[in-house]
C-alpha cells in the first residue's frame, strides 16, 4: 500500500511539474526572442524555483563569508540529477549560465531554450578543434559578465558521491584566470536520481562557498587545484552522506 502510495505521488508531481514546465518555457523563450536575457533574469529564477516546488523539493541556500555574488565567476558543482540547471539557476544570486552538451540543444523547447538564453555548448566527442572553440565562448560569455557554472564531474552520480573532476576543467580555470566558486548541492540524491523517475520530499541545501582567485597561481597551485576543489565541494555531501574524510576523498584525480 505504501509503494502504491508513492508511485501515485511521483506520477502526481510529474505531471504537475510537466504541465508548468512547457508553457513556463515557451514564455520565457517568447520573452528571450524580444528581450535581452539579463533584462529578465527574475522571471527565469521564478520559473527554475516553481519546477522545484513542484516536484516536492524545498531549497536552502547557504552563503560562506568569503563568497563575493558581485565576482564574475566559475561556479564548480557536483552533478546529481535533471534537476541541477534548475537548482543553480535558484541558488546563484547573479546572472548565470553554464556549459551545456551540444546534444541537449536539439531537445525540444529544453534546447531552444538553453540557446537563446546563452548556455555554452560543450562538444559531445573532445577535439582540439572543439577544445579551442570551448575555450573562445567561455572566455567571451565571462568577459561580457556571465558568470558560468560547470559540473566538472561530466555526469551525474550513481551513489550520491563526488565523482572525480575532470582535469580539462581546470586546464581553462588557468588559462582563463576567473576566480572559482565551489558549489555544493547537498540533498538533491536523496529527492531525485539517475535511473529512476521516483521523487521524494526532500530539502536540498546549496553551498556557495568562498570564492577563490586563480591569477598568479604557481605550478604546485594550480595541478593541486582540481583536488583542493574537490575537497571542497565534497564536504558538505559527504558530512550529510556519513562519509569519513578519509573514504570521501577516494578516488580523487591525482
Amino acid at each position: 500500500m505504501k509503494k502504491l502510495y508513492w508511485l501515485i505521488r511521483c506520477a502526481i508531481f510529474w505531471f504537475v511539474s510537466v504541465l508548468h514546465f512547457f508553457p513556463g518555457a515557451l514564455v520565457l523563450l517568447f520573452l528571450a526572442i524580444f528581450l535581452d536575457p539579463r533584462k529578465h533574469d527574475w522571471p527565469q529564477r521564478f520559473f527554475a524555483r516553481n519546477v522545484l516546488r513542484l516536484a516536492g523539493a524545498r531549497l536552502r541556500v547557504h552563503y560562506a563569508p568569503g563568497f563575493d555574488p558581485k565576482r564574475t565567476s566559475i561556479f564548480v558543482c557536483n552533478h546529481v540529477n535533471l534537476f541541477d540547471p534548475f537548482v543553480v539557476y535558484s541558488a546563484v544570486p547573479q546572472f548565470v549560465r553554464g556549459w551545456e552538451l551540444e546534444s541537449h540543444f536539439r531537445i525540444p523547447v529544453y534546447g531552444l531554450l538553453m540557446k537563446r538564453f546563452g548556455n555554452v555548448p560543450v562538444a559531445d566527442q573532445k577535439t582540439p578543434g572543439s577544445l579551442r572553440k570551448l575555450f573562445q565562448s567561455t572566455k567571451q560569455a565571462l568577459d561580457s559578465g556571465i558568470s558560468l557554472t560547470v559540473f566538472a564531474e561530466g555526469s551525474r552520480t550513481l551513489d550520491g558521491r563526488v565523482g572525480p573532476f575532470q582535469k580539462g576543467i581546470f586546464r581553462l580555470v588557468r588559462d582563463l584566470e576567473y576566480p572559482i566558486v565551489p558549489m555544493s548541492i547537498v540533498g538533491s540524491f536523496e529527492f531525485h536520481r539517475k535511473g529512476s523517475w521516483m521523487l521524494y520530499p526532500s530539502r536540498i541545501v546549496v553551498h556557495l562557498h568562498d570564492t577563490m582567485e586563480t591569477k598568479n597561481l604557481s605550478r604546485e597551485e594550480l595541478q593541486a587545484l582540481p583536488e583542493r576543489v574537490h575537497g571542497i565541494v565534497s564536504q558538505p555531501i559527504n558530512d550529510a552522506l556519513g562519509i569519513p574524510a578519509e573514504n570521501g576523498r577516494a578516488g580523487l584525480p591525482n
